[in-house]
């Protein structure tokens, strides 16, 4: 088999650099490669990128903007992420923060093309969710 070199998401959009402005500018993301239908993007080993879905790479039939599409970001506080990215920067929040059995402490932003960024704290679980967890 062939050796991996990268392994990445591309999200299609209706608006490549709207999408990746948001994650400059929120989430610490640096440009690698710009231009007006493509947005590739790194911040330390994490990659992402952003297409847009009119673009003639697409095939036909398949250029349809991310939907059902969940963009995880962990962090270290996802209290300190909600003050500043939801009540200092007021950006849309589809799911307020809350703790949950699984063991996870989120909230769930939306992205410009409806892309949704699920904020992460990893947390304990719940005694029902710990065997899980391998």
């Amino acid at each position: 088999m062939e050796t991996m070199t990268s392994f990445y998401p591309v999200v299609m959009t209706t608006d490549a650099p709207a999408a990746a402005r948001f994650f400059e500018e929120h989430l610490g993301f640096a440009p690698t490669f710009a231009a007006d239908w493509y947005v590739s993007l790194r911040r330390d080993a994490a990659e992402l990128a952003f297409l847009a879905s009119d673009h003639d790479t697409i095939p036909a039939g398949f250029g349809v903007p991310a939907r059902g599409v969940l963009l995880n970001v962990e962090v270290d506080d996802a209290r300190a992420a909600y003050e500043r990215l939801v009540a200092d920067a007021g950006l849309p929040c589809v799911l307020a923060l809350r703790d949950e059995p699984f063991g996870q402490r989120h909230f769930i932003l939306v992205a410009p093309g409806d892309v949704l960024v699920d904020v992460i704290e990893p947390i304990e679980p719940s005694d029902d969710f710990r065997a899980a967890f391998s």
